[in-house]
């Protein structure tokens, strides 16, 4: 029986032999990484940069203007991904996990649940502007879902640096409606009971954001793609294909599923894409299936069929980016919330003055957006 002492014995074990023997895979590895090669290319990489696992790891002060800054580069993927973000702490917040969303580097550009900044080792990692990769902290879900562009779990000594091992995390790459890796999605727990069902939740939450964005972009219709065996209706972002077409036909974004359906779009990030390119019938016919009740099958180049159902897009975005002063009022109020409700803390972080801290508050108090 693997009990969670015998696991993390297991894991004790495979640190030592991959240390001593010189990042070889060996026999201790066996019931604690065999199935998880990720673990070991990851920890590979952490000692061909010449780090040892009890080097101190030390998380580098926020930048000054880290909130602002994030709210400048990512604005839209922000204020897309807030909602999703949200219902996700609050589903692990009886565990004791808390949210991160980085981008493509592993910095933080924002967090959610509840999150104890007096706790160090919380603290530490919870804040907007911390830089999470590989490079700076080691093994850690962030910088291995980076790495592997694939979900990952990882529990406390899985971790390289003996400094990290009091946290458990799962982690989800996120991409764009283009193809390319926009960040990713972590949820953290310190000194909590491992949780590996955690790295399911974290997938489904980047699908969903996925979704937002690409239903974000202009776009005439769009099709929901399934294998023809086990079709099922679904509106939420599941394992389903999720492409969008323009009135003209053209490619404007696609989900994860949906590139692994349909292989000729991983080159939707280099050139511009059409919908003949994928469906081996007239293009136009996809836009009078939106007309019909039901999926249609359709077939592809490669002599396979996919079923789809066409949705025609509504008049009104499904998930309009809020104005740039809501969701500078919005990091507002997170930093104040960071940083223990004092406000000339908030403005520091921030790198704004106390007097905005203060009359963006006083304007949401109001109902004003500031």
């Amino acid at each position: 029986m693997n009990t969670p002492d015998s696991r993390l014995n297991q894991i004790a074990l495979a640190r030592r032999a991959l240390v001593q023997g010189g990042a070889e895979l060996t026999d201790a590895l066996v019931g604690a990484w065999l199935d998880r090669a990720w673990i070991v290319r990851s920890w590979q990489r952490c000692l061909a940069r010449g780090a040892r696992p009890d080097r101190p790891v030390v998380f580098e002060p926020a930048p000054r203007r880290a909130g602002a800054d994030a709210a400048e580069q990512h604005g839209e993927l922000l204020a897309l991904a807030r909602p999703a973000l949200q219902r996700l702490a609050r589903q692990i917040a009886p565990v004791r996990y808390f949210a991160l969303l980085t981008d493509a580097r592993g910095t933080v550009i924002d967090t959610a649940g509840a999150i104890d900044h007096r706790d160090r080792a919380t603290h530490a990692i919870a804040r907007i502007g911390i830089d999470l990769s590989e490079q700076s902290i080691g093994t850690s879900a962030i910088g291995a879902a980076l790495a592997e562009r694939a979900p990952v779990w990882l529990h406390r000594g899985e971790h390289f640096f003996t400094d990290t091992g009091v946290y458990s995390c799962a982690g989800a790459p996120l991409f764009g409606p283009d193809g390319n890796c926009l960040g990713m999605i972590d949820v953290t727990g310190v000194d909590v009971p491992e949780r590996p069902e955690l790295q399911h939740l974290v997938a489904h939450t980047a699908r969903q954001i996925e979704e937002a964005l690409i239903l974000a972009r202009p776009h005439s219709l769009r099709l929901r793609l399934s294998w023809p065996e086990g079709w099922q209706v679904s509106g939420g972002g599941g394992a389903e294909g999720l492409l969008c077409l323009d009135a003209d036909g053209q490619v404007v974004g696609a989900n994860s599923s949906a590139r692994q359906m349909l292989p000729a779009l991983h080159t939707l990030a280099g050139a511009p894409l059409h919908a003949a390119d994928l469906f081996a019938l007239p293009w136009a016919g996809l836009f009078d299936a939106a007309v019909q009740d039901g999926p249609r099958t359709v077939p592809l180049w490669s002599g396979l069929r996919l079923q789809l159902r066409a949705e025609r897009r509504q008049r009104a975005p499904l998930a309009a980016p809020r104005s740039l002063k809501a969701l500078e009022s919005a990091l507002i109020d997170q930093a104040v919330r960071d940083a223990g409700g004092r406000v000339a803390e908030a403005a520091r972080k921030l790198g704004v003055s106390r007097a905005t801290v203060y009359r963006r508050l006083a304007a949401m108090r109001k109902g004003a957006p500031g």
